[in-house]
């Protein structure tokens, strides 16, 4: 994991600080009566019990002390250095899910992923409080991980330890979204047809996340064959085609997947109703013109052709234009599509 060199250091910078302050009067902090109880919890401590359990409820009530008094780092050098001193007790979890929690509190993401990862793969799991902290410990991870690679493994091992804490919709939709980000496409394909075995599913953040996995997923299996290398090849044809009043060639260009024809005002989710409607009924009877260029609001990524003279209610269609982002595809990516119509005048 990226920074674990960085974090080492400042983890040896915190056990040099623990020994080099192994007086009990740097716990003796908050109110008089928080000193007095951590005073008599720290003799207890030092005098030394050989039961795992007894000294686990001792340390606890350190920790909490400490982090009540509003010293959330003493508390954090009090436990990695027994951490460090006693690596076999079986509630070393327990404790550095105390310090991954409190460096998340504060904002310091990094160290925080690194000692839940660190719990994950040195100290056997411990059930607190009805709660896996190794479940914890993942579900974390997830979310505070950039690395594609890392989350996976996560994710997987989420999947294999504790899969009846996973909504399976959301995690094969975010396991495809990760799969993409490196590159691997038929994993991530695997996913998104998992996940839309579940259309009860809500990606938060995404509300249209079931019409865009399937868009993806039929652009995927489709033939593409409507596809042209440029934009000046594809406007080119479709001019000819309404010249011609070729049906056949106007169909032939139109994207065969995820095609769309609404008005400009037109919420997006609502516009593939209309995309099925028989274009060559309005071409046939009509005298249809087109502008000599694109339209000033087009670019490298999308472009508009004004068109007019449609026997329609609306005469003014505007063609839109988009490049393909199908990067899987290295013969795909970066061609065009004629993608839609947006009928009337632009707003």
């Amino acid at each position: 994991m990226k920074g674990i060199g960085f974090l080492l250091v400042l983890i040896s910078v915190f056990f040099l600080f623990a020994r080099c302050s192994s007086q009990d009067s740097y716990y003796l902090v908050g109110t008089e009566e928080k000193v007095k109880e951590t005073k008599e919890l720290l003799r207890l401590f030092r005098e030394g019990t050989k039961e795992d359990a007894s000294r686990f409820v001792l340390l606890k009530q350190i920790a909490n002390n400490l982090y009540a008094s509003g010293y959330p780092d003493r508390m954090t050098v009090f436990l990695t250095s027994y951490v460090e001193k006693h690596p076999k007790d079986p509630f070393n979890a327990y404790y550095l899910f105390r310090v991954a929690r409190n460096y998340h509190e504060q904002n310091a993401l990094p160290i925080a992923a690194y000692y839940y990862n660190r719990i994950l793969q040195n100290h056997p799991d411990l059930t607190f409080q009805g709660k896996s902290i190794h479940l914890q410990c993942l579900q974390e991870l997830i979310r505070l991980t950039k690395e594609g690679e890392y989350r996976i493994n996560y994710y997987k091992e989420m999947q294999a330890r504790f899969p009846h804490h996973l909504e399976p919709g959301s995690t094969f939709y975010y396991m495809g979204k990760t799969y993409e980000t490196l590159g691997e496409w038929e994993q991530a394909i695997q996913m998104y047809n998992k996940f839309l075995k579940y259309p009860d599913t809500v990606i938060p953040e995404n509300p249209e996340a079931h019409r865009q996995v399937s868009s993806f997923l039929a652009f995927h299996a489709s033939d593409k064959r409507w596809t042209r290398e440029s934009l000046e090849e594809i406007v080119k044809e479709i001019k000819t085609a309404i010249d011609q009043k070729d049906v056949r060639a106007l169909l032939n260009l139109r994207a065969q997947v995820n095609f769309f024809a609404m008005s400009w005002e037109q919420d997006e989710s609502e516009s593939y109703s209309q995309a099925s409607f028989d274009i060559g009924t309005f071409l046939r009877g009509s005298v249809v013109r087109y502008a000599d260029t694109l339209d000033i609001d087009s670019n490298t990524q999308e472009a508009y052709l004004e068109t007019w003279g449609w026997t329609y209610r609306i005469a003014t269609w505007y063609l839109y234009f988009r490049k393909i982002n199908y990067p899987q595809d290295p013969s795909i990516h970066g061609r065009w599509e004629w993608a839609g119509i947006f009928f009337g005048e632009k707003l």
